[in-house]
């Protein structure tokens, strides 16, 4: 049986020894933010997560959700552990205290997704997809759309959704077919398919909230003819019930590789009354709210699997006996050794520590700045966070989702044939993981957002963001003795990043091919650069902490130097082979016609 528990020590040092959590309580807003307050609201989160949403997670996957007569079942489980979910406040919890939100910090519910992810993904989405729709009217929609909307999204009493795909157009939203009519009473009658509709339907709430992209009759071709919409599955009353059935109709649901227990839905719109959300011919705008709250969400995925995937492989080696180790018994008592005596177990167990350590404290970074964007007084200090963020984004998506498959692979390949077999849940991971690479743009999307956006924005100043505090952090540790194995080989890495930022850029602006082709490659090698920044700042929190006097706490922090040592001596060289396969060009990859395949 597959098992997991909330990584709640380390969790606690990413927060309070490296990025100094305390600091969210002096922004305005954040007061009650304390570093008390935060741990007591994580240890709620993990208990949730641990004895509520993990025990589904396996039968969830058995069951799937069922469709029939336009009805969605979600698995046996699924509707108790929503109710206890909202009860609890979860839904809330980073929301607007105008609404009935908690007001906590993004960060704080950055840790709340982890935990969730690790335990049960497929449950996860109906939240999350909730969250997003939150975040786009919040930050789009009329007064008078929110205040009938936020309050029931922020309870978890109604759900929401994003309905941008179509059956012809994925990425290629400028080719949408979904038209909105105005009714002439400030509605529009909304009519098209849309496809891929996570949580598009199910039992958990009492009416479904859909962002849905249209065009409107006078609409300019391409992108810049969307508009957004809000489309209710049932039309609220003025005493905030739900009223008549809207036009709007689940088709079919899919049957999918993973994540079966979350419902992805073909959703049908026929004359669906629906509202305006922001400006006509705007809808872009804001839907990359939803969509780049989506990707940090799906970015969060990939960290909890391949933390739930890591403490598997790790729970089985430590139980499994097979041979001897290799410099003789380690356990003569027992007719074999356990498999984490043996140097290739080994080799997977660490990369899936030293990564998903290393991911925890990126994203969790990524956090803190999103409500550093949000809350600081000082307008340089919010742009500067908001610019880091937005760089950050492609690749917390695509490389921690990236690792989440390749660890939860790993975790298989320790369990060796046992791996294969459904009932030891690692399989699972793998399945469900697979999607993360997928939805909310596909990780190949993300690497031309990063060189094809965020490298030229505003002359580079997003790119600044990042070089300039691991360029001080360097300057301002390579003399101390106890970060000398940690400080040059960040200081190599950087300077490989900078000098394959520069060619890809020069190169790019010859033969857009040649950024295209580099792509993939520049973000991994940029997101391997941003995990040893942050190694090389847990290493220097880990020293510090021993040079206090650590006392029961040795070990863990010996452990971070350790964990962090391996990240350098075996994973950061990898910068070295993508540069290189940066810098081969475009010609070899686009050789062959097409008739040449």
């Amino acid at each position: 049986m597959p098992v997991y528990t909330a990584p709640l020590d380390n969790i606690r040092f990413v927060l309070n020894d490296v990025l100094g959590v305390e600091k969210l309580s002096t922004l305005p807003g954040y007061e009650e933010a304390t570093p008390d307050m935060i741990d007591q609201i994580i240890e709620g989160g993990a208990a949730i997560c641990q004895d509520i949403l993990f025990p589904l997670n396996q039968s969830g996957d058995k069951e799937g959700c069922t469709f029939e007569n336009g009805v969605v079942r979600t698995p046996s489980g699924f509707k108790d552990a929503y109710r206890a979910f909202t009860e609890g406040g979860w839904t809330a919890l980073a929301a607007d205290p105008t609404y009935g939100g908690m007001g906590m910090p993004a960060t704080v519910n950055f840790v709340l997704q982890e935990m969730i992810c690790s335990a049960n993904m497929s449950f996860g989405m109906y939240p999350g997809l909730s969250e997003g729709a939150y975040n786009a009217l919040h930050l789009h929609g009329t007064d008078e759309l929110k205040d009938i909307y936020l309050p029931k999204l922020v309870t978890g009493e109604w759900s929401g959704t994003m309905c941008l795909t179509e059956p012809h157009c994925g990425t290629d939203l400028g080719l949408i077919k979904t038209k909105a009519v105005p009714n002439g009473d400030g509605s529009f009658a909304i009519t098209g398919t849309k496809i891929f509709i996570s949580a598009g339907e199910h039992d958990l709430t009492s009416n479904i909230i859909h962002l849905v992209l249209a065009k409107l009759p006078d609409a300019p071709e391409g992108v810049k003819g969307i508009s957004l919409f809000v489309v209710p599955k049932f039309m609220p009353k003025d005493n905030g019930d739900v009223g008549a059935r809207n036009g709007v109709a689940c088709g079919s649901i899919e049957h999918k590789m993973g994540i079966k227990g979350s419902a992805t839905c073909v959703m049908n719109f026929d004359g669906a009354t629906g509202w305006l959300v922001g400006e006509p011919h705007k809808g872009m705008r804001a839907m990359f709210t939803m969509m780049n709250t989506a990707r940090l969400g799906v970015g969060m995925q990939g960290l909890g699997i391949a933390e739930v995937a890591y403490q598997n492989a790790l729970n089985y080696a430590k139980e499994r006996l097979q041979m001897r180790a290799l410099t003789g018994p380690a356990e003569p008592q027992k007719p074999a050794d356990p498999i984490i005596v043996h140097p290739d177990v080994r080799r997977m167990l660490m990369t899936g520590k030293a990564v998903t350590e290393g991911c925890r404290a990126l994203a969790y970074w990524a956090g803190m700045h999103l409500d550093i964007a949000e809350r600081h007084p000082d307008p340089a200090q919010r742009q500067a966070a908001d610019d880091l963020v937005a760089l950050l984004t492609p690749i917390v998506k695509a490389y921690q989702t990236d690792m989440g498959f390749e660890i939860a692979n790993m975790a298989v390949q320790v369990y060796g044939g046992h791996g294969y077999i459904w009932e030891h849940g690692v399989e699972q991971y793998v399945r469900d993981a697979r999607i993360s690479l997928l939805y909310e743009g596909t990780n190949g999307i993300q690497a031309m957002d990063l060189v094809g956006r965020k490298m030229s924005a505003n002359y580079g100043r997003y790119l600044r963001r990042f070089f300039h505090p691991v360029g001080q952090f360097i300057e301002e540790n390579q003399a101390d003795p106890a970060m000398q194995d940690f400080v040059f080989p960040l200081a190599k890495s950087f300077a490989k990043l900078q000098q394959a930022t520069a060619m890809v850029a020069q190169k790019g602006l010859k033969n857009p091919n040649e950024a295209g082709a580099a792509a993939s490659d520049y973000l991994r090698m940029f997101a391997l650069v941003a995990l040893a920044y942050m190694w090389a700042r847990m290493a220097k929190a880990a020293n510090e902490k021993l040079a206090a006097g650590a006392g029961d706490k040795a070990d863990f922090y010996e452990s971070k130097l350790k964990t962090a040592r391996f990240f350098y001596d075996r994973i950061l060289p990898e910068t070295d082979f993508r540069f290189k396969q940066a810098m081969a060009g475009a010609d070899s990859v686009m050789a062959l016609d097409a008739s040449g395949f």
